[in-house]
């Protein structure tokens, strides 16, 4: 079925008023005009069809353009920003149907990217909320198997005593790191806690890290070493102690999934107003599909190794949050049996 526009109901009715003229002309001629007269009469016939079209359109169409015109107006003023309310529309003239249409078609494509994205933080959200709920569930529930425990009985055994209490001890630990790292990612996306720039070596700071760090490397039977021989003489401006958490969380990580007499390595690079500092290993490396989520909140590539070997699971979330809030940028590179770089940027001096 064909589209009713306010042109072809103009030309109906005008058709139609036409045929009923033409009937009603027909008749009067036959009983009571003469044939001198038919020709001015047919004439003048013919030139009010064409006022009665001309009138009636021009009706139609102001009575539609006039509510349109008001549909156009809401929809814009929709789209304007609370500092634009006091913009006005001037130029509203020439097709106003299509400028509706366009305008529907823009805020339906702007409300479709809108609940995309909603559809996205709510996946987000459900998945946020399960794992910090499971995070916190397993310490709470080994705390109450330990306890439950000496309650009934086991307090007076001191081969059990002692131990479930230190085991217990752990699990709170376990439990505050949660709550910290949280606390400390918050204040990160919120502005809180901006960095307290300053000006020191960052080679000097990774060398203070990996003393640091060496005896969980040793541990694990893992060598921590510099790529090459560098001076203390590579400034950065930056926030000391973040980086310091960067570079610790970044090895740590690394020292985790390094397999047995592995090592990992600390690179860096001059690049221009930037100095690039690299984190590498020759562990078990990452899978593909799993590199663009490594930065989320409790995402885990192996959960059950993961949670084995503690922590948060918010060590490189915090690592991203602390080097977007230096405006600056970290990318990670894996392959799986082969291992995985994480490389980052700071600021020159």
């Amino acid at each position: 079925m064909s589209e009713i526009t306010p042109k072809r109901l103009a030309l109906n009715l005008a058709i139609l008023l036409s045929v009923m003229a033409a009937f009603t002309f027909v008749l009067f001629e036959v009983v009571v005009i003469k044939q001198f007269y038919w020709y001015l009469i047919t004439g003048a016939f013919f030139l009010l069809v064409v006022i009665q079209y001309l009138i009636l359109r021009y009706a139609l169409e102001r009575f539609i353009y006039d509510r349109i015109k008001l549909v156009y107006k809401a929809i814009h003023k929709q789209k304007l920003n609370k500092d634009d309310k006091k913009g006005q529309i001037t130029n509203i003239h020439g097709d106003i149907i299509g400028k509706v249409n366009e305008e529907v078609e823009n805020w339906a494509n702007d409300r479709k990217e809108e609940i995309d994205e909603l559809k996205k933080m709510e996946i987000y959200r459900r998945e946020f909320l399960g794992n910090v709920s499971h995070e916190l569930k397993t310490p709470l529930f080994n705390m109450q198997g330990f306890i439950l425990t000496l309650m009934d009985g086991g307090i007076h055994d001191p081969k059990v005593n002692v131990d479930f209490l230190e085991k217990s001890q752990k699990n709170i630990e376990r439990m505050i790191t949660i709550v910290e790292d949280l606390e400390v990612i918050s204040r990160l996306e919120t502005g809180e806690a901006t960095p307290m720039l300053s000006n020191f070596s960052i080679t000097a700071l990774a060398r203070d890290v990996m003393e640091f760090l060496e005896p969980k490397a040793t541990e694990r039977n893992i060598k921590l070493l510099f790529a090459a021989e560098y001076n203390d003489n590579m400034m950065v401006r930056a926030d000391k102690e973040k980086i310091r958490t960067v570079l610790t969380n970044l090895m740590l990580n690394s020292i985790k999934y390094g397999k047995d007499g592995g090592r990992t390595k600390v690179s860096f690079y001059d690049m221009d107003e930037n100095y690039l500092i690299e984190i590498s290993d020759n562990g078990v490396g990452i899978e593909e599909n799993h590199i663009s989520r490594l930065f989320e909140r409790f995402y885990r590539v192996d959960k059950h190794r993961s949670r084995a070997e503690g922590g948060s699971g918010l060590g490189l979330a915090i690592v991203k949050h602390i080097i977007e809030a230096h405006d600056q940028t970290i990318n990670v590179r894996s392959a799986p049996g082969i291992g995985s770089t994480f490389s980052f940027t700071l600021k020159k001096v």
